[in-house]
């Protein structure tokens, strides 16, 4: 790694950590995703933006390997997802919309299952499941069922385990979705924090987020992505990049 905590390809360039290549996702007649190409290097945060129904879940799918391409591929820290599953999903922490969780066990008990699934074990496992418990603000609840929690403990369940085996990449699917407005100032410290030392693919629809957390865009509509550069590139304050998602979505 360099100096700065990134890891570099050789050639003085990030190396390339989330890699779309031209993937398509079809249900029948319908088209899902259509030619989504997009690279992400190491140490960056990118937002993937888009309105609901562009993609972005189903290609956040395709790149962990929950849904496989009808065409394309997509490559995690140079492993072909399809190909290299195993080892392309021990670089990656994913945090899906929704997320299914263990209504009867406690955060606690999903996480030391989740980690032993993962080969951890011993003082690894207990130094990990402490620092989740600590910067997902889990204490509280750490021995009650999730299925008593609020929505908002869940998603940070959530959270947690996407963090939990200290992984190179984190796809993360509205994370800061059902969170009052203190949870959600603490969960986008966390991503900045996080973001200084791995790289995010960062899934929201809203844009003030975008701004605190994120040094790129990548905006996707009806399955395709329609921007791809810097925060500059959606323009000005945050009312002129609401202007232009909606001229990019076709929208007023």
């Amino acid at each position: 790694m360099n100096a700065q905590g990134k890891q570099s390809s050789g050639d003085g360039t990030a190396k390339p950590m989330i890699e779309a290549r031209g993937l398509s996702k079809y249900y029948g007649p319908f088209v899902a995703t259509q030619d989504v190409t997009f690279t992400v290097p190491a140490g960056q945060v990118a937002a993937f933006l888009g309105p609901n129904g562009a993609g972005k879940s189903t290609t956040m799918k395709l790149l962990t390997g929950f849904l496989a391409p009808n065409a394309g591929e997509a490559r995690i820290g140079g492993f072909n997802v399809s190909q290299n599953r195993i080892e392309a999903s021990r670089l990656i922490g994913y945090l899906p919309e929704n997320g299914p969780l263990y209504n009867e066990m406690t955060p606690r008990g999903i996480l030391r299952y989740l980690g032993q699934a993962r080969g951890m074990s011993g003082a690894l496992l207990k130094q990990r499941m402490e620092y989740v418990a600590e910067h997902c603000a889990l204490d509280s609840v750490w021995g009650k069922p999730v299925g008593k929690l609020s929505r908002g403990f869940r998603q940070r369940v959530g959270m947690g385990q996407a963090l939990l085996h200290d992984p190179e990449v984190l796809i993360l699917d509205e994370p800061t979705s059902g969170l009052d407005p203190n949870q959600v100032h603490d969960v986008r410290e966390l991503i900045i924090r996080l973001g200084k030392t791995k790289t995010i693919l960062l899934s929201t629809h809203i844009l003030q987020e975008v701004r605190a957390v994120c040094s790129r865009v990548i905006l996707i509509n009806e399955g395709r992505v329609v921007l791809d550069g810097s925060i500059d590139d959606m323009e000005g304050d945050q009312h002129d990049m609401e202007q232009r998602f909606r001229k990019l979505t076709n929208v007023g």
